[in-house]
């Protein structure tokens, strides 16, 4: 009796690998990439000191919500007491990050007043 080998059967490649590589790429990808739109956010450079006349106006802003000179305001209300602080918009504004506020509250606080007309703020530690 004599017996033959049994045919190899050739194996298909298996496409699964391929697509988690794929899909692991394409997450990668996904986490990598920039979702947010950059926006350039103009900012004196620091100078030689010069006297600041009228009332104080120091913008303090905290992770949860934003004080004027040490008074807790909401957004509305920080711009009608701003613009009851200032004889015109051009008068400089601190703004002052504390607390851990992040970059973003920051950048958002100063569009927010550049939009409602103050053109010279200043960004201290």
């Amino acid at each position: 009796m004599q017996f033959t080998s049994p045919r190899a059967y050739r194996r298909k490649p298996s496409l699964t690998p391929m697509i988690d590589v794929v899909f692991l790429l394409l997450v990668f990808f996904m986490l990598a990439s920039r979702f947010g739109v950059e926006t350039v956010l103009p900012l004196p450079l620091a100078n030689g000191g010069a006297d600041v006349s009228g009332k104080p106006r120091l913008v303090d802003i905290l992770p949860d919500g934003l004080r004027l000179n040490g008074i807790d305001r909401s957004a509305p209300q920080l711009l009608a007491d701003l613009n009851a602080l200032v004889q015109s918009p051009e008068e400089t504004v601190i703004l002052r990050s504390t607390g851990g506020a992040t970059v973003q509250q920051i950048v958002t606080t100063a569009q927010m007043l550049r939009d409602a007309g103050f053109s010279s703020l200043i960004l201290v530690e």
